[in-house]
């Protein structure tokens, strides 16, 4: 199987290290295996972002949360959550309000639209996820799992 990449990609050369060729990976990987996830979630007329910040949202229940606190949720970072919130907000699956207790922060909230939204896309997106690895066996799921969490522990 090694090699396969660098077949895929049509690149020429060798990768510089197995480092580059591992991330590159990852990347190629990743995209591949979101594809029918972005295909569920741009039928709903949202981005991976989107959907994430909603579903942080849904966990966040009635609280709500500040945008920074958010940010640190997000699957990926996302430079310009304020954008991102005000886009949803505009098509009615977020709203915003000052806390009480600190007037300076503004926590988000989802709306009950969103809630909808979300609850009508968890069955099609279950589907997408399984479908797109159904062909790796769940003990080999696993043992990548614990490969990803070494590659992002740093400490």
């Amino acid at each position: 199987m090694a090699g396969r990449l660098k077949r895929e990609l049509r690149q020429r050369k060798p990768f510089e290290s197995v480092q580059e060729e591992v991330v590159l990976s990852i990347e190629r990987t990743a995209g591949e295996v979101t594809q029918p996830l972005a295909e569920v979630l741009r039928g709903a007329g949202l981005s991976q972002s989107q959907y994430n910040v909603l579903r942080i949202l849904r966990g966040a229940g009635e609280e709500g949360l500040a945008c920074g606190e958010i940010s640190e949720r997000m699957v990926r970072r996302e430079p310009d959550l304020t954008r991102l919130l005000d886009r949803l907000e505009s098509r009615g699956w977020v709203t915003r309000a000052r806390a009480e207790t600190d007037r300076r922060i503004v926590k988000a909230y989802v709306t009950e639209e969103g809630l909808e939204l979300l609850a009508s896309l968890d069955e099609p997106i279950h589907v997408s996820l399984k479908r797109s690895l159904a062909h790796v066996p769940v003990a080999r799921l696993r043992e990548l799992l614990e490969l990803l969490e070494l590659v992002r522990d740093r400490d």
